[in-house]
């Protein structure tokens, strides 16, 4: 397979764009001094959020790439789940909602085993490489919980 490196580097840096669309409104300085289950150092998440973000853009590329008549409703429900994603932040950060955000997470998980499930029928590798993010997810609704609980 021929490697289309400009729309490779365009998935990547949309799902970017499009995942972090709503961190610049977020004042996350009220984090540190909320009771957590574990802390954390706060460098992780950029970190991961960053491996999982171009993760991600790599997954929508070979979905893209693929002859599947179905790739249109998998590509569809990738940026639904992207945008789902990208508001959990606006709903915890900003708005401090925290049980919302919590429900909002779940439902994110929801979409994102949808996507696995319809990325899994056209390329495996593509839904495989979404598994960290599926799990990192679930990770996050335990902490989110935990806050809303400890808060």
């Amino acid at each position: 397979m021929k490697i289309n490196y400009k729309k490779l580097i365009f998935c990547i840096l949309i799902t970017f764009i499009i995942g972090g669309l709503f961190g610049f409104l977020s004042d996350n300085s009220f984090y540190k001094d909320l009771v957590k289950p574990i802390d954390i150092n706060a460098i992780v998440f950029p970190i991961v959020w960053s491996i999982l973000y171009f993760l991600m853009g790599i997954s929508l590329y070979i979905i893209s790439e693929s002859n599947d008549k179905n790739k249109a409703n998998a590509i569809k429900i990738y940026f639904i789940q992207l945008v789902v994603n990208s508001l959990w932040t606006l709903i915890f950060f900003y708005f401090k909602w925290f049980l919302f955000a919590f429900f909002w997470l779940v439902f994110l998980v929801i979409l994102v085993i949808i996507m696995i499930g319809r990325f899994y029928n056209i390329k495996k590798i593509a839904a495989y490489i979404n598994i960290p993010y599926l799990l990192w997810l679930i990770f996050a609704g335990y902490l989110n919980f935990m806050i809303y609980y400890l808060n």
